[in-house]
């Protein structure tokens, strides 16, 4: 919109029906000035890219307590390659332990947020990503 502020994308893929953290970061975002995007539940992938690349992001961030975080970060991060937006950061939070964490970041995630993960160091992680002054942690 260029107004300055850092647009960031929200999003729950796959099955998974609760939402009320990623709710919380979306709250904590736009209290911190950014332009928060919210796509929901049960997004695709294709979905949750295409809206990316239609509105124009700094950072798309899923949320994902399934256990499907592997898979689905898979397809994503592969996806923004083949569609080329490579470098648009990509944060993962939920139910991810530290092995898989290290696997996405490893994929290509800019950070990766576990269960226990304090609010403001996520939204402080989130904007720094966005302003593209850190890759992963």
């Amino acid at each position: 919109m260029g107004d300055g502020r850092p647009r960031i994308l929200l999003a729950k893929p796959g099955l998974d029906g609760h939402d009320r953290g990623l709710k919380v970061i979306a709250y904590g975002l736009r209290d911190a000035g950014a332009e928060v995007i919210y796509l929901g539940l049960r997004r695709t992938v294709a979905q949750i890219l295409d809206a990316a690349i239609d509105e124009d992001v700094d950072v798309i961030g899923v949320s994902i307590l399934s256990g499907a975080h592997l898979a689905l970060g898979r397809n994503l991060l592969a996806g923004r390659d083949e569609r080329g937006v490579g470098d648009l950061p990509v944060v993962f939070g939920g139910t991810i332990p530290g092995r898989d964490a290290d696997e996405l970041r490893s994929l290509g995630a800019a950070d990766v947020f576990g269960v226990g993960s304090e609010l403001t160091e996520v939204i402080a992680a989130i904007l720094r990503v966005a302003a593209h002054e850190v890759t992963a942690t």
